[in-house]
């Protein structure tokens, strides 16, 4: 906080929490620590880039006012996140009754007798804050031991041993794993395949089935020809002896 005579100031410097591309606010909280009224009115070296509200105005005697100051998005970020830009706030005491809509220039004008308390404010870019890491994978109980380094800067053998053990342990149910599910594979395909094998004789089983049924049925046919003609032969030879 900075104490004046007339105005007490917090904070002295304007930081904004920096995102592209997305309007930012901050705050200054104005106190009046004298009897009398004063009048206020902030400037900036970059009008375009900022928005004040209010940028005048008066503050009672023994009270406080909030500015706020708006910065508008910003297409891309300044080197190193440095930014030059400042604001000055100048205060004067006025007399009673003096409202916000009878500021003038004419008032925080030094040369005009007016004793003028000013204040220079830096802006500051601060980084948002990153959300937590998630917890990484090793460090829940029950996993390998992480190796650590001594004093020295050496790792230590016993460390990296009992690391070693828990990595192969580890990794002995994970390979069983793959060698159950790679046979698993192996079974259903050739379970598969003798299946399309079983499919395909019983199909060639029926059709010698129907081939054999209708060979039979002219056998048959052509032995009872035979067995007729015959008879006749027989009977005609008969007839004539």
């Amino acid at each position: 906080m900075s104490t004046g005579e007339l105005l007490s100031i917090e904070p002295l410097e304007l930081k904004f929490p920096f995102e592209l591309k997305k309007q930012i606010c901050c705050s200054l909280q104005l106190s009046n620590k004298t009897e009398s009224c004063v009048a206020f009115k902030v400037k900036t070296t970059n009008p375009k880039k900022y928005c004040v509200r209010p940028n005048t105005g008066i503050v009672s005697p023994r009270s406080t006012c909030d500015v706020i100051v708006t910065m508008q998005a910003q297409k891309e970020a300044p080197p190193d996140m440095q930014c030059k830009d400042k604001f000055l706030l100048q205060s004067v005491k006025t007399a009673d009754g003096v409202t916000a809509k009878d500021i003038n220039a004419e008032m925080f004008n030094k040369e005009a007798g007016h004793v003028v308390e000013e204040f220079k404010l830096k802006v500051v870019y601060v980084s948002r804050p990153q959300p937590p890491s998630p917890v990484p994978e090793g460090s829940e109980e029950g996993s390998s031991p992480r190796g650590s380094f001594s004093e020295n800067g050496n790792f230590n053998d016993a460390d990296l041993n009992t690391a070693t053990r828990g990595y192969v342990e580890r990794s002995e149910p994970q390979d069983k794993s793959a060698e159950a599910r790679a046979l698993i594979a192996k079974l259903t395909e050739e379970k598969n395949n003798a299946m399309q094998q079983n499919n395909k004789l019983c199909q060639e089983l029926e059709l010698l089935k129907r081939e054999g049924r209708k060979n039979a049925g002219g056998v048959s046919f052509l032995f009872i020809i035979l067995t007729g003609l015959i008879g006749i032969i027989l009977g005609y030879i008969m007839k004539k002896t």
